[in-house]
């Protein structure tokens, strides 16, 4: 059951010129929402991003966060908003430390010492916490920027590919981080990420845009159930499998063999029945390992679009 909406973009459109940034934009994201926001370059994502954190004024529509008009109450809206846009800049002859510090002091939240250490180890960045910025790699410096994000303990963190520069270790820390934010802090994430693969593994829901569009919506899960799977049947014989499989339905589904693998495109109610098949026909099946990704039905969704 869905909760409260945090985040309610209702028919938003930009415009630069000639070009449509956004067209028309609608969606919501709920209270502990990791919400994926997803769409190719060019798609109106960092446009969007802009206008939620108001950067950029919206041409056309409304924008309420916490249930509040971004256009009347914007400074008590962004009190609760933390965000990563871009590159994070920092003063790099000064400390990690002595960087959070001075923001906590702009930010006027009276955080201490306490939690600028605890979120710099959060980020993993507790034992550099003396160094200075210019010696951190770009990774580094991306944490940092989400340390500086989290620092006044916001509501909503509004996350621009958060994993830039990160190796993958690093991309695992940051996904573990998400997913504790949402969980165990019951925070809101609204994340942007061109990396699918790590969307698909922390986002509940999504939304994929185009040319400024809604293209599609939903819960992850249930978007990824409406698409067939890619499915491999592991046999001891795979040109037997294709020869009592041509007899059938099922050879339309097949889209290639390597050794003794047969991968099929299928819908999920289809598996049962063509493994109960082949053991019929003596084909014995030693795997049935069913797939299917995030980038390949956004690849889908986005070739389908309208141009």
């Amino acid at each position: 059951m869905l909760s409260e909406k945090i985040i309610e973009i209702s028919n938003l459109s930009k415009e630069f010129r000639e070009v449509k940034a956004v067209d028309s934009l609608n969606l919501n994201v709920y209270r502990g929402d990791v919400f994926g926001f997803l769409g190719p370059n060019g798609a109106g994502k960092s446009t969007t991003i802009r206008m939620l954190l108001s950067l950029i004024n919206p041409s056309v529509g409304e924008i309420k966060i916490f249930g509040k008009s971004l256009k009347n109450e914007r400074n008590s809206i962004l009190r609760r908003v933390g965000a990563i846009v871009e590159k994070p800049d920092f003063y790099g002859y000064l400390s990690a430390y002595k960087n959070l510090e001075i923001l906590s002091r702009i930010s006027g939240k009276g955080i201490n010492r306490k939690r600028i250490m605890e979120v710099l180890e959060l980020v993993g960045l507790e034992k550099r916490y003396k160094s200075k910025v210019k010696t951190y790699s770009h990774g580094m410096k991306q944490r940092l920027g989400l340390a500086q994000a989290l620092l006044h303990d916001p509501d909503l963190i509004i996350l621009d590919e958060p994993t830039t520069g990160l190796d993958p270790q690093g991309m695992k820390e940051i996904r573990e981080l998400i997913i504790h934010l949402s969980r165990d802090k019951q925070k809101t994430v609204f994340l942007s990420s061109h990396i699918l693969y790590e969307v698909e593994l922390v986002a509940n829901r999504m939304i994929i845009i185009n040319k400024g569009k809604t293209i599609v919506e939903g819960e992850v899960s249930a978007l990824l159930n409406k698409t067939k799977l890619k499915v491999t049947f592991e046999v001891n014989d795979s040109e037997k499998a294709k020869g009592v499989l041509t007899e059938t339905a099922y050879i339309n589904d097949l889209e290639s063999i390597v050794d003794n693998m047969l991968v099929f495109s299928l819908s999920s109610e289809m598996i049962a029945p063509l493994n109960k098949y082949l053991v019929e026909k003596n084909i014995e099946v030693s795997a049935v390992i069913p797939s299917r990704s995030l980038e390949e039905y956004f690849l889908e969704i986005t070739e389908k679009a309208p141009g």
